[in-house]
């Protein structure tokens, strides 16, 4: 008889373990936004504000086996922490005095020889020379992991940390960060080529700047991780730090990178962000606050070119890595298994359709299949092991112009999407269709350069505006538009968010009921956007700061864009000493409503002296 009660207590105790390991695992990692304890800076007592972020999580018994709740305790990107909670514990947490906000962490994405030559860098002279190679600058990486194959100076890299996620060590086993450090601060390599092809000096655009390696991703990103990650980076006082990822666009209070960014800026560090691989769809931006640098990507003007070459003689250009010095320049048969049948794989040379077309000894033609079926190698990997001689790939309309240099595993070249209609219609011209490639090197001069990337993320942005680098000229720019953080709170204050949110970015309390607000398009920012939305005529301010000789005289040229009318007042701006401030206004009239929704145009106003010229862009959007 004594068994049952023993039985029936341990059973209770089994579901009460079942029931309390099951809350455990219903938990996920939340960022949680707090006040500022109002006795303490948040630059002190480290222990004491761990304790304050303590008082808000659920009192756990000490002989409790859970692991511990907090996962980091942030100093220097806000006034907060990541923890793992509950749905229902950050309900109950709401209702603390100091509480802010609290959300699930969101999991972010991973987002040459040639270049630093076309940005204007040359070693010896220039920008590069009078900067001494960024020498003595510290670059902080937060990117997947670093590999140091070769370790030619121990003072390049000069720490390398892990946090959480992942293996337990900064090493790089994927690429992403090696490459994302080398682009920034890789000594110069002589003699890197591509098989051959792009031969010439591959360097980082600071060559003698060290670096400073946070391995924040593995399989993914959590977002715990990068900030504590950038909270580490501010500590360890970098000067630059480069984010090579990012999530789905936000508003910026909620937007834990904006607001790490923020107190980076706050502390003179320059933070810059890739915006993503998103494209070529509008409004698809990542990072895109005023106070960071968003990076899209772009093309040169250097090109690894492969001219198909049709029957009827028509030569389209594209572009191989992979240039074989064999492959015979007589016209082969050219097929297209997307004619075989309504199949949507067989457009991209799914293998069925290749077996079913019949390729042997044939140039194939298929669309690209990337983020559909497999990689343009893997697609060109299929067609060999078809039988087939050589491969063209075309744009899909959403690729347009954009394309890529592959080291193709079969002859091939890569054209873009205008391109590609042209063979179609040669191939549905006659019932013997014939093509070869040319495979004719690295070629430098491609006026079309530089052009936005098809994937790479784009505006319109909400909150920001944006234009290409010209890296020698931003040593010697003339005028600039300064910034001040303090200049950001009526900005944000303008962008409707309440008093608590705004004070999320300065970590002191803020009313946005006693601050002049502003609308975004009033940031003194050195561009501008204009929507159809907005009033028929707006207004606008800009103060420029003279950088450049101690008397200077500047005066205004207007480029508008379609359908929008741009007028500057005053039309000169006269400077007698450096560091002087002076202000201008620019006037926008809008027609009635015309263009087609969607679409947009550009412009430009011009200030030129006798030595610079400052341009900042204008866009009209419908």
């Amino acid at each position: 008889m004594p068994t049952i009660p023993v039985l029936f207590l341990v059973c209770i105790l089994i579901l009460q373990l079942s029931s309390a390991n099951a809350n455990h695992l219903s938990s996920e990692t939340y960022i949680v936004h707090v006040d500022a304890p109002d006795t303490q800076l948040l630059s002190e007592q480290s222990q004491d504000l761990e304790s304050w972020y303590l008082s808000f999580l659920p009192a756990t018994p000490a002989s409790s086996t859970e692991s511990p709740r907090m996962v980091y305790s942030y100093r220097n990107v806000f006034s907060g922490f990541a923890a793992k909670l509950t749905s229902e514990e950050v309900k109950a947490m709401q209702g603390k005095k100091g509480f802010v906000s609290a959300r699930p962490q969101q999991v972010l994405q991973l987002h040459t020889t040639h270049t630093p030559n076309f940005l204007g860098l040359h070693q010896n002279a220039g920008l590069w020379k009078d900067s001494n190679y960024g020498k003595g600058i510290v670059i902080g990486i937060l990117a997947l992991e670093y590999f140091p194959i070769i370790l030619l100076s121990v003072t390049k890299i000069i720490g390398a940390r892990h946090f959480k996620t992942g293996d337990g060590t900064p090493l790089d086993h994927e690429g992403h960060g090696t490459h994302a450090a080398s682009t920034a601060a890789d000594n110069f390599v002589r003699g890197a080529n591509v098989f051959g092809n792009a031969n010439g000096t591959a360097v980082g655009i600071a060559p003698l700047a060290h670096l400073a390696i946070y391995k924040v991703c593995s399989l993914d990103c959590a977002e715990s991780d990068i900030l504590a990650a950038m909270d580490m980076a501010i500590e360890d006082g970098v000067d630059v730090l480069s984010i090579s990822f990012g999530g789905y666009p936000r508003e910026l209070h909620n937007d834990d990178i904006s607001l790490g960014a923020f107190s980076a800026m706050k502390k003179g560090i320059f933070v810059s962000c890739s915006a993503g691989n998103s494209g070529p769809y509008n409004f698809t931006l990542s990072n895109d606050a005023p106070w960071i640098l968003t990076v899209g990507a772009s093309t040169i003007d250097r090109t690894l070119r492969a001219t198909a070459v049709l029957g009827s003689k028509l030569e389209l250009n594209g572009e191989s890595a992979f240039q074989p010095k064999a492959f015979p320049l007589g016209q082969l048969p050219l097929v297209y298994p997307g004619t075989i049948g309504s199949d949507f794989s067989f457009n991209y040379c799914d293998p069925e359709s290749l077996n079913r077309t019949g390729v042997k000894g044939k140039i194939v033609l298929c669309y690209v299949a990337n983020d559909i079926r497999t990689t343009k190698i893997e697609q060109g990997g299929v067609v060999k092991e078809a039988g087939g001689a050589a491969m063209i790939l075309m744009n899909i309309e959403r690729d347009g112009f954009t394309t890529s240099a592959d080291a193709h595993v079969i002859p091939a070249t890569h054209i873009n999407y205008e391109d590609g209609e042209k063979i179609l219609a040669y191939m549905n011209s006659t019932s013997a269709p014939t093509a070869t490639i040319v495979f004719k090197g690295t070629i430098i001069g491609d006026k079309r350069a530089p052009t936005v990337a098809a994937f790479s993320s784009r505006g319109p942005s909400t909150v920001s505006r944006a234009g290409h680098v010209n890296a020698a000229k931003a040593s010697d720019p003339g005028l600039i538009y300064d910034i001040e953080p303090q200049d950001y709170i009526p900005y944000l204050c303008g962008l409707g968010y309440t008093s608590r949110e705004v004070s999320k970015f300065v970590l002191r309390r803020v009313n946005c009921s006693e601050v002049s607000a502003i609308s975004s398009e009033q940031l003194n920012y050195p561009s501008f956007a204009v929507n159809r939305f907005g009033s028929s005529n707006q207004t606008f301010t800009r103060t420029v700061t003279n950088v450049g000789e101690d008397s200077s005289s500047y005066t205004v040229e207007v480029v508008s864009p379609q359908d929008l009318n741009v007028t500057v007042n005053p039309r000169t701006l006269n400077f007698s000493k450096l560091n002087q401030k002076l202000t201008y206004e620019v006037s926008f009239s809008l027609p009635p409503f015309g263009g087609e929704a969607g679409a947009s145009s550009q412009g430009y106003i011009l200030w030129k002296s006798a030595k610079h010229s400052v341009r900042s862009p204008v866009a009209y959007y419908y």
